[in-house]
């Protein structure tokens, strides 16, 4: 330490006005800190609570839609089983009544 050597000592800085008002002005600066800080913990618990209900309601969803294939995929099998079958009449009785249909709706229009 070259200082000590030089005969230098320490000696605290006097205390003034002006110290009295900065650490007025730091305790009031840790005080809104505080309170900001609060405030952000008050906030974070809510982003948290909204997460957690948002996570809920995705879970629903995901479940629905889940069940929702599944039902899809049921009846898309049962409709690829009937197409399967030997009902190759329906298609032409399907026919026949919509050409019958038509028909019918071209006479009552003409002779209106």
């Amino acid at each position: 330490m070259r200082r000590a050597r030089d005969g230098y000592h320490y000696q605290p800085i006097p205390r003034t006005v002006t110290d009295d008002v900065v650490e007025h002005e730091n305790n009031m600066m840790a005080e809104e800190l505080s309170g900001k800080i609060t405030t952000l913990k008050h906030m974070s618990i809510e982003i948290g609570n909204e997460v957690r209900y948002q996570d809920k309601l995705l879970r629903g969803l995901d479940d629905d839609a889940d069940r929702s294939s599944g039902f899809l995929a049921k009846t898309m099998g049962r409709v690829l089983r009937i197409g399967k079958g030997n009902h190759n009449y329906y298609i032409f009785y399907l026919f026949l009544f919509s050409i019958f249909v038509f028909f019918l709706l071209y006479i009552v229009l003409k002779f209106r």
